[in-house]
């Protein structure tokens, strides 16, 4: 069975809440066999062929899952405060943003009316709050990361990774709006809206910090070398500045 099919059965399998755990065991295997190259085809030919974004929202999380390792071993190879350290580390925070988003997003799908003062709309409005924060993560990657990569010859991933980010600005924003009065507008209407864009955000976002994580930042940390090259992208990362949720930074060496 080609790569496609084998994946077409298993997304169908793991939608359809089929023992879960024994699905996500064959899924691992398979995805132990192919590289983050195949797998990115793979998801767009499904997509060509009518599979919605938010359905492989589970084989997305399950190849993070298995990865998440890889992106450590990483991290823990670099200095606290290099460039790469520090985004590897807000990628984390956000992670953990996206985790509850999904709860949060669940429980009001639950509701039949807005609830003024529910805990619910409070932590959409802070979890928008950060989300739009982390824009100064893609920025310190767009104008310091991917430049330096160009330079030396590698243009693919920048390329890939711009284009995303214009993606996720544009779900994070409508997020954000939905956040900041949800009792103005028909809540059925409301409901739809932060449905579709939470899984759009979640699925696009959760497979971005993966292909950074596994792909680019390693391709980053393999072509350059110099140390005194980290020292001066990481000058110009501060002066581009952090979110509010960057870890504190343990030191100053590349």
């Amino acid at each position: 069975m080609d790569k496609i099919g084998k994946l077409t059965g298993i997304l169908q399998r793991l939608n359809a809440g089929e023992d879960i755990a024994k699905v996500r065991q064959e899924a691992q295997q398979f995805l132990a066999s192919i590289d983050a190259t195949d797998l990115s085809f793979a998801e767009q030919k499904l997509m060509e062929a009518g599979l919605k974004p938010e359905d492989l929202r589970h084989l997305c999380s399950i190849h993070i899952e298995m990865l998440k390792d890889k992106a450590e071993e990483l991290k823990k190879n670099l200095s606290p405060g290099h460039p790469v350290h520090t985004l590897i580390c807000e990628h984390e925070e956000i992670l953990g943003f996206l985790d509850e988003l999904e709860k949060v997003n669940q429980n009001i799908q639950r509701m039949n009316s807005y609830k003024k003062g529910s805990k619910d709309f409070q932590k959409l409005a802070h979890i928008a709050k950060h989300l739009v924060e982390a824009d100064a993560h893609h920025q310190r990657e767009e104008d310091v990361i991917f430049p330096a990569l160009e330079e030396r010859g590698v243009f693919g991933p920048p390329q890939i990774m711009r284009q995303e980010h214009e993606d996720l600005r544009r779900y994070k924003k409508i997020i954000s709006k939905l956040a900041i009065k949800p009792g103005q507008m028909n809540f059925k209407n409301f409901k739809k809206k932060l449905d579709s864009t939470s899984k759009l955000l979640v699925l696009t976002l959760r497979d971005h910090i993966f292909k950074e994580n596994n792909i680019l930042y390693p391709t980053a940390v393999q072509v350059i070398k110099d140390k005194g090259v980290w020292e001066k992208l990481r000058e110009k990362c501060d002066k581009i500045g952090y979110c509010c949720f960057t870890p504190k930074i343990i030191g100053s060496s590349a």
